[in-house]
């Protein structure tokens, strides 16, 4: 009798620890696919095809058709080898039958005219771009906007320079194949992608005048950061004037690399936003070791609740970190800004080419070549999908000109969310300087002094001091519970304060 007491005891508080800390893998299931054994599939971009088929381009320099990888059965697969030869193939777009591809050194449109299921068809797009044969001048690709044009984001010549025309640009193809200059400013980017708008953003990596990796908004005329690029204004007339450099003249050549400016004012961002009229903040700082390392895809959730709460908000991965983050976004004074807040990890290689499909199925794959990967793994092919269960979680983050205000995906326990000892915020920027990389600094550790939980029972509203622009507001929310007395699944998000909202 005693024995049994004994188990059942057991058995009731595993069954409570089990309740009481769920795991990603609950929520967000993922299928690794087995993938053609006679080719390494490091996928470089993906994107949706008729009949529920995909292409994908790899790497490589190939591109695969793949059928039946929306069934649950990951036996079913199949793959056909499309078309090969190209060189890393790091952008698909579909439209009216045939395939646009961005490689290293143009689009090519991609078509099958005899109906074998092989490209018979290859056609020159536009190659207006420089490519010197630097191994690090990547070429990253988006599908078609809402206007019918491709964005390719141009990595810089060995990820620091511009040796060849455009290096370091946003440029877009029109329908008619003419490049038009639209951004500059840009360093070593990872991927391309649109919000539920049509608003287009691409991910940038850390490195020279970024101390951390950034989600950035490409708006037509925009300075991005990165000056290097900004030597071919003079074939983009359409751009106006060349943007002043980021390093104020009167400072040229009076302090060592890595230090401050002589007058004891740092090199900020937000202060030299002031003075480069063109210069736009990232919306989203994808903090260095603890989001990621190497971001890669961007992409949109308009699956209409199919992938879970989370809809009209951005996901992106990350090469490195082998996962994929959560970013929710909204536009102050005119600036886009917001929070990044971990999603799913275990993903089996690097992260590079995503699409969602309409049925809430998050298509991936990537490679560990070149930088390694968490993962594991080399390569890899995979698909992730909401199981239905409903995570606990932060919804939204949204900027108020006195703290935040917090949604959440299921109602909160009140006597946890209300209580300010639930949370801790510390808010820290990035130097904005010609460095690699760089060190969190201007650290600072806001007060919270009310947590007043709203009355839909799934809000909190924080009031905290300061408010600090230009700042990333690092928010924990470690005692905060639900009504079945759960914790969050991921308790921590950081938010980009690129504008504090007028009263």
């Amino acid at each position: 009798m005693k024995r049994f007491v004994f188990l059942s005891l057991v058995v009731s508080l595993c069954s409570t620890l089990s309740a009481a800390d769920p795991v990603e893998a609950d929520f967000y299931k993922i299928t690794t696919y087995t993938t053609p054994a006679e080719t390494a599939l490091e996928v470089g971009s993906i994107e949706l095809l008729p009949d529920d088929k995909l292409a994908l381009g790899t790497r490589r320099g190939e591109i695969w058709i793949v059928s039946n990888a929306q069934q649950s059965d990951p036996s079913k697969i199949s793959y056909k080898l499309f078309a090969s030869g190209l060189h890393e193939v790091l952008g698909l777009g579909y439209k009216e039958g045939a395939l646009y591809a961005t490689t290293r050194y143009e689009i090519t449109r991609l078509k099958d005219e005899d109906g074998d299921g092989r490209a018979d068809v290859f056609e020159n797009v536009n190659d207006q771009w420089g490519v010197s044969g630097d191994y690090h001048e990547y070429a990253l690709g988006s599908r078609f906007d809402k206007q019918g044009d491709l964005w390719v984001t141009l990595c810089l010549t060995g990820s620091f320079d511009s040796k060849v025309p455009f290096r370091g640009w946003a440029v877009r193809i029109k329908p008619d194949g003419t490049l038009v200059p639209t951004c500059s400013g840009i360093r070593s980017p990872g991927g391309v992608g649109f919000d539920a708008d049509g608003e287009v953003y691409y991910v940038d990596n850390q490195g020279p005048w970024h101390g951390s990796s950034t989600l950035q908004h490409l708006v037509p005329g925009s300075f991005q950061g990165h000056p290097a690029g900004n030597i071919w204004y003079s074939l983009a007339p359409n751009m106006g004037p060349r943007p002043v450099d980021p390093i104020p003249e009167a400072f040229k050549g009076n302090r060592k690399r890595g230090e401050a400016n002589p007058n004891g004012d740092p090199d900020r961002i937000v202060t030299e936003r002031k003075r480069i009229k063109e210069l736009l903040p990232p919306a989203v700082y994808l903090v260095h070791g603890k989001v990621g390392n190497s971001p890669t895809f961007i992409l949109c959730d308009e699956s209409g609740g199919k992938f879970g709460p989370f809809q009209k908000q951005l996901f992106i991965a990350d090469q490195s970190h082998s996962n994929v983050s959560r970013v929710f976004l909204e536009t102050v004074n005119g600036i886009k800004q917001g929070a990044v807040i971990p999603f799913r990890t275990g993903f089996a290689s690097g992260l590079i080419g995503g699409r969602m499909d309409a049925e809430g199925h998050l298509y991936t794959g990537g490679s560990d070549r070149g930088w390694g990967a968490r993962g594991g793994k080399p390569f890899c092919f995979e698909k992730l999908e909401w199981t239905g269960k409903l995570p606990f979680e932060i919804h939204e983050m949204r900027a108020t000109p006195d703290g935040f205000e917090l949604t959440f995906t299921e109602p909160v326990d009140v006597k946890s969310a209300s209580d300010v000892t639930s949370y801790s915020m510390r808010e820290f920027t990035y130097a904005y300087r010609e460095d690699y990389g760089g060190p969190e600094v201007d650290e600072i550790l806001a007060k919270i002094s009310s947590a007043k939980v709203g009355a839909d029972g799934k809000s909190v509203k924080l009031t905290l001091s300061p408010m600090t622009q230009g700042h990333v507001h690092e928010l924990h929310l470690d005692g905060v519970k639900n009504a079945k007395s759960q914790p969050l699944l991921h308790s921590v998000a950081y938010y980009t304060l690129n504008e504090i909202p007028k009263r």
